[in-house]
């Protein structure tokens, strides 16, 4: 707890030397721990509920775990709407400027289908197209980003997904949030459901009387939430398993410390266990970060949750080098990454491992989660080395298509055979061979 006067000294300050900052970003990395058997067995449970009683096992776990029936089952299309006419308009402009980036950049990811031709009549070739139907879930109450509709929604539809279903837990009146309906209005989602946890997302991977099944679930959640997307991944897909969220700023001797701080503290406040990390090669920077952690957060309104979450997974890491710093960042492999060098551009060829990269003193991290256009759904936990941001391709789907000329068939006829007697299945060799009998 922070008190009155207190110098804000609970983040701690480690020397690299090889040992100490190693035991620590591994703390760090196993901050998830093993999965909560007691969230598993209650999220098994939800689930086999849900496949079998369907809507009213919905609606009973709705009244469960969110105190009363919300006021509709399915937003009425005419209140989302209503939604939009009625918010504040700057707000609404933001929303349409930030739509807008978004969709600038996504629209680059889209994928081509292709079809090749051979010369000898042989034609290959790769059809793209999105998804049928995705589910959107939404957190609700006061963990409500109308910003994750749009980062989800808008690369769905650029995809190509027909239809997207959304799911958001009713607030303690039975209503939708109002912001991430107007989110939803702007982005084209097309029905919204007012529930929320671990049902939700059964009944997004079942399908029930009245929510349809869908072929993907992406979107945040707590921990309830993210366990039944891990159970049901095979069932249905999903984005990712999202861990706690983190930032690593490195930096030298130019950065300014009050922004090193501010930064820092902008993924602190989302969790206690969140991570935020400076590797800077600067001790003077070091002790500046400090002083200026201790002058903002006092006028913050998540400071509990920043000091809890800087003193458990926050740290100061000093090192001798930008070698260094680079070499940790691969190692931790963050889901956002900061570069306050003196000339950052030059290090993006060198940082292999990050969900996202921002580059110099005027990009900071929440110009990523709400305006820029890059997605803000990243790789958690170190899985930034083999995992990448939401993206176009995410929504997606590829189907292979092969013509053989019977003359071209018959060119590849004693090597197809051969591979297939060497791997003895016979009958993929005769399915060759039968043809030229």
């Amino acid at each position: 707890m922070l008190r009155k006067g207190q110098i804000y000294m609970s983040i701690k300050t480690i020397y690299a030397n090889g040992k100490d900052e190693v035991e620590f970003l591994k703390q760090v990395s196993d901050r998830n721990g093993e999965t909560d058997k007691k969230v598993t067995a209650i999220v098994s449970e939800i689930i086999d509920t849900v496949k079998s009683g369907g809507d009213k096992a919905v609606n009973d776990y709705t009244v469960k775990f969110d105190g009363k029936a919300p006021e509709y089952y399915e937003v009425p299309r005419d209140v989302i709407n209503d939604a939009l006419t009625e918010a504040d308009p700057a707000f609404v402009e933001a929303l349409l400027n930030a739509q807008e980036n978004i969709a600038d950049f996504h629209n680059k990811q889209k994928s081509q289908s292709f079809i090749d031709t051979k010369s000898n009549g042989v034609i290959l070739g790769q059809r793209v197209r999105g998804l049928e139907r995705v589910g959107l879930y939404v957190p609700g109450g006061t963990a409500a980003y109308p910003s994750s509709v749009l980062m989800n929604a808008i690369p769905a539809k650029i995809a190509g997904v027909k239809e997207i279903i959304m799911v958001t837990p009713p607030l303690k009146d039975g209503t939708a949030n109002k912001d991430i309906l107007v989110a939803a209005a702007i982005c084209g989602v097309d029905r919204v459901f007012l529930t929320g946890g671990a049902q939700a997302i059964a009944a997004l991977a079942f399908g029930t009387e009245t929510i349809p099944k869908v072929d993907k679930i992406v979107g945040p959640g707590n921990i309830f939430v993210a366990t039944a997307k891990k159970i049901l991944f095979g069932t249905v897909d999903i984005d990712m398993i999202a861990g706690p969220s983190e930032i690593l700023v490195i930096a030298d001797d130019s950065a300014n410390p009050k922004f090193v701080a501010a930064d820092l503290m902008s993924q602190a406040e989302h969790d206690k266990i969140a991570s935020a990390i400076l590797v800077t090669t600067s001790e003077r920077l070091a002790e500046e970060v400090k002083v200026e952690l201790d002058r903002q957060i006092k006028e913050l309104s998540r400071k509990e949750i920043i000091d809890e979450s800087l003193t458990g997974f926050g740290a100061i890491i000093v090192c001798d080098s930008k070698d260094k710093a680079v070499q940790l960042a691969n190692d931790l492999a963050p889901e956002h990454l900061e570069v306050l060098f003196e000339n950052p551009l030059e290090y993006v060829g060198r940082l292999d491992n990050a969900g996202s990269i921002f580059l110099g003193s005027y990009a900071p991290e929440p110009l990523g989660d709400y305006y820029a256009g890059p997605n803000h759904v990243l790789p958690t936990s170190g899985t930034a080395r083999f995992f990448s941001p939401l993206s176009v391709n995410s929504f997606e789907k590829r189907s292979s298509f092969i013509y053989y000329t019977e003359d071209a068939l018959l060119q590849a006829k004693d090597d197809i055979v051969l591979v297939a007697e060497r791997e003895g299945l016979t009958a993929h060799a005769n399915a060759v061979k039968v043809r030229f009998e």
